[in-house]
Parts: structure tokens; C-alpha cells; sequence
């Protein structure tokens, strides 16, 4: 059994968090792999949806995306219903048509702010990926090419903005570090003893693609 089936394992065994789902965060800065950890997690839950964030924000409101959240998620979530999201087209710069969202055991979100304090009351659980901010930056900018490189700038001083104004790490349950051979799991500032063995700490995944 490899970390992250431990982790799959650890994770359907928590309380739900809002109605009958656990509802799982993995926040981090941008370009820091949490897309990547959300997919292996997925998949070891033997698909649980993945809902992005960057399908509820958008141009003009980079963070101003709970409103949406509470009305299309939370809320359905909470009652127990399939929510129906109206993800953003970053190339329309337009929210498309609604798609599906079901109210599984476990959902995770991936995005930059997905540990928010206005999140956090909704979630079972908080993944924080410990890698520094400009490290990933320089990452994600290498990723998405000069193409977006005046969207870049922008995010940048955002994100700076926001994790000031509303930090996530000192909230997370997990910090996630990626490594050569794969992931280490490591505690987070908010573990507390009877809390810390959702993952084996120091074990690692195969090599992260």
C-alpha cells in the first residue's frame, strides 16, 4: 500500500464535513503542484471528483470566488445534492454551461485559497503543499510560457495580498513537500496528537509526474 492509499484510506474514515461529504482541501501557492496532488489523491479514492477553483474564479475577481462557491457547492453539498458548477472559460472569459458535481464521500479542491478562512468551517481536512512562493511562481510561469506572463505579474501581487490577508498554512493539517523520489508527508501546524497519523509521515509516493 503506497502513501497515498493510506491517505485515501485515513481520508474516507473522517467525519463528514458538509452533509454527507468530507470535503477536502489541497491549497498552496500557484505552480506548486496542487493540481497534481489532487489527481494522485483522486485516484486513489478511486475517482473522487475534483472540483479547481480556477473554474469559480475568474479575471476580474481573483479571489472573490466564495459567494459562488457557497451557492453552487456548499449549499447543494450540504443537503445532500449533486451540485451544479458553471466552470469559468479563461479563453471567453465567460462561465460556461453547468456541469455536475457530485456529493461524494470525499471531494477535494485544488486551488490557491482553498484553505481559507471562509472555507475552512466546510472542510475535513487541509493538504498544503510546502513549497515557497517564488519557487513556485517561477515554476508555473515556466509552465504556462510568456504567453501569460502580464497575467503572471498580476497574480502574483494578488496572491501575495491574499495569503497576508488570509493565510492558509498555519491552518493545514498536512504539509505535502515534493522530493526527487516522490512526496513527503509531513504534520501541519494545525495536527494535534490523535490527529497526526493520517499519513505515515516520511513515507513517500512514486516519482510525481
Amino acid at each position: 500500500m503506497t502513501d497515498l492509499d493510506r491517505a485515501a484510506h485515513a481520508l474516507r474514515r473522517l467525519p463528514p464535513s458538509c452533509g454527507p461529504v468530507r470535503l477536502v482541501a489541497v491549497d498552496g501557492h500557484a505552480g506548486s503542484g496542487k493540481s497534481t496532488l489532487a489527481s494522485r489523491l483522486s485516484e486513489a479514492l478511486g475517482g473522487a471528483p475534483v472540483l479547481h477553483l480556477d473554474d469559480l474564479a475568474t479575471h476580474e475577481e481573483l479571489f472573490a470566488w466564495t459567494g459562488r462557491l457557497r451557492r453552487q457547492v456548499l449549499e447543494p453539498f450540504a443537503r445532500g445534492e449533486t451540485a451544479l458548477l458553471r466552470p469559468y472559460d479563461w479563453v471567453e472569459r465567460r462561465f460556461g454551461e453547468p456541469v455536475p458535481l457530485p456529493a461524494a464521500p470525499v471531494v477535494l479542491v485544488e486551488g490557491v485559497g482553498a484553505g481559507r478562512a471562509a472555507v475552512r468551517p466546510f472542510l475535513a481536512w487541509l493538504v498544503w503543499m510546502e513549497r515557497a512562493a517564488e519557487a513556485s511562481w517561477v515554476r508555473g510561469r515556466h509552465r504556462d510560457g510568456p504567453a501569460q506572463a502580464a497575467f503572471w505579474d498580476g497574480w502574483t501581487v494578488a496572491e501575495t495580498r491574499h495569503f497576508a490577508e488570509d493565510p492558509s498554512r498555519p491552518f493545514a493539517d498536512t504539509l505535502v513537500r515534493e522530493v526527487p523520489e516522490g512526496y513527503d508527508w509531513l504534520p501541519g501546524p494545525a495536527v494535534t496528537a490523535n490527529l497526526d497519523q493520517i499519513i505515515t509521515h516520511g513515507d513517500r509516493s512514486s516519482p510525481a509526474e
